[in-house]
């Protein structure tokens, strides 16, 4: 177990290069400039579009704008943003923080450009069911001959949207949060049992399909925000006078990388932090990974600028604000110094300190919610990646194999989870963002396309 837990971390390490940085960062600070700053300048406007102003029921597509974000968020907003935040401070320290915001603002235009894309060239599954993702973004868009990259996209997507780290740190939770306070003892046994009890709770939703995920993830994500943001003002109210000297710190401690605790990356500190922040960034918001295209790309509309938008906001709702109350959480309240636990655990202590007795059983119906919205998600990701493999009659396939991974992820250890997942997405932001960046132009005239008839229509 350890060889293999060795073999993965120094797999994800290499993913996580600096080819893969500079293609995250440098490809979407390029579309950020090419766009002339589209995700700041027509932020109110998506929030109209959101809200179902410019919705029409006749359009293609197989659910609604709110719909489409609402599942691309329930798969981001989860485990990245509670345990995957805890995991980032544990190691960088307040300055990891900074450079996750930094990887959500040029992630807002990334996403805008994918999901835009995955509505410009939707194409057809082999049961001629319209569908939308990089996998047919890339052959529609740039023709059959770059076919491998899809599939490349597709292989990595069949392993990556495995929901063993959910499972995983949902798992934590229950056993930290309800099952070792009251003296139950948690061995293999209990372990198994709790990964076929979750496993069965995400098959009730994961067989009935996209409406259901869909639907299941409109009514209980924004609930649990709400909830959540709510739980973390009570712990910031109650820390008040630390909450400026943290804020600052995320700033300054970004550059002078004080607490980081990591490897050096491109010779320094800073260097080995910067690339901290982005691999959690990218796992809290998943912008350039290429997951949320393929729910955006089933979201019915006929304009590919309007979900392009639709789905820039994700990164903002997620990382500039779920990861923002969860790290905020964590300093204030001492326990990232005071305490060796990192994941969810760290964050359940933050509860724990500032809410006490009450406020770790909150945090775990929040973290219940948004794991099981974000196992329900990720099947259906899978799912489209199998169907694309090997034909749509054979996709159902993957929701037995996904199910099954969950018992995996509830007795296996963080660190083997997280890298092979950190890994994994790295592989499926390649093919994403390669193709992401030589259509970009056609997005641009699009767009340009779209405001001319937003102005004719005022």
């Amino acid at each position: 177990m350890n060889q293999l837990n060795q073999l993965v971390s120094e797999f994800s390490s290499l993913a996580w290069g600096l080819p893969l940085l500079m293609l995250l960062i440098g490809g979407g600070l390029y579309l950020l400039v090419l766009s002339r700053f589209m995700s700041f300048r027509l932020f109110g406007h998506a929030i109209q579009v959101l809200r179902g102003k410019y919705d029409n029921p006749n359009d293609p597509g197989e659910i609604s704008h709110f719909q489409a974000l609402t599942t691309a968020l329930s798969s981001t907003i989860g485990m990245g943003n509670i345990a995957g935040v805890a995991v980032a401070i544990s190691i960088g320290g307040p300055g990891a923080v900074f450079w996750m915001w930094i990887s959500a603002v040029v992630g807002m235009s990334t996403k805008f450009f994918t999901s835009t894309l995955a509505i410009m060239y939707r194409g057809k599954d082999s049961a001629g069911k319209l569908q939308g993702g990089p996998m047919y973004f890339i052959i529609e868009g740039l023709g059959k001959s770059w076919k491998p990259l899809a599939v490349f996209f597709s292989m990595a997507g069949l392993v990556g949207a495995l929901p063993v780290f959910n499972a995983n740190q949902l798992a934590q939770a229950i056993n930290d949060i309800l099952l070792i306070p009251n003296g139950i003892s948690v061995d293999w046994k209990s372990k198994i049992v709790l990964g076929i009890v979750l496993a069965s709770i995400t098959a009730l939703v994961v067989l009935g399909g996209l409406k259901r995920i869909s639907q299941t993830a409109s009514k209980l994500v924004p609930s649990m925000v709400v909830l959540y943001f709510g739980l973390v003002m009570v712990i910031l109210a109650v820390n008040f006078k630390e909450v400026p000297k943290y804020l600052l710190m995320i700033f300054t401690d970004a550059f002078a990388a004080n607490n980081f605790k990591g490897d050096a990356f491109l010779g320094g500190m800073v260097g080995g932090l910067i690339l901290l922040g982005i691999r959690r960034g990218a796992f809290s918001n998943e912008a350039g990974i290429g997951t949320a295209p393929m729910a955006h790309g089933a979201a019915k509309t006929s304009e590919p600028v309007r979900e392009g938008l639709v789905a820039m906001l994700g990164p903002a709702i997620d990382t500039l604000v779920v990861c923002t109350l969860t790290a905020l959480a964590i300093l204030v309240t001492g326990v990232w110094q005071s305490s060796e636990k990192d994941g969810v655990s760290l964050t359940a202590m933050a509860f724990s300190e500032a809410i006490p007795h009450i406020g770790t059983y909150l945090l775990l119906l929040c973290i219940a919610v948004f794991s099981f919205s974000s196992l329900f998600t990720y099947s259906y990701y899978g799912g489209k990646c199998m169907s694309f493999l090997f034909g749509a009659d054979k996709k159902h396939y993957y929701n037995y194999i996904y199910i099954a991974s969950i018992i995996l992820g509830a007795t296996t250890s963080l660190s083997l989870v997280i890298n092979l997942i950190d890994g994994v997405f790295a592989l499926m932001a390649f093919p994403t963002m390669i193709a992401t960046l030589i259509m970009a132009p056609r997005v641009v005239k699009e767009l340009q396309k779209y405001l001319q008839k937003l102005k004719s229509n005022e």
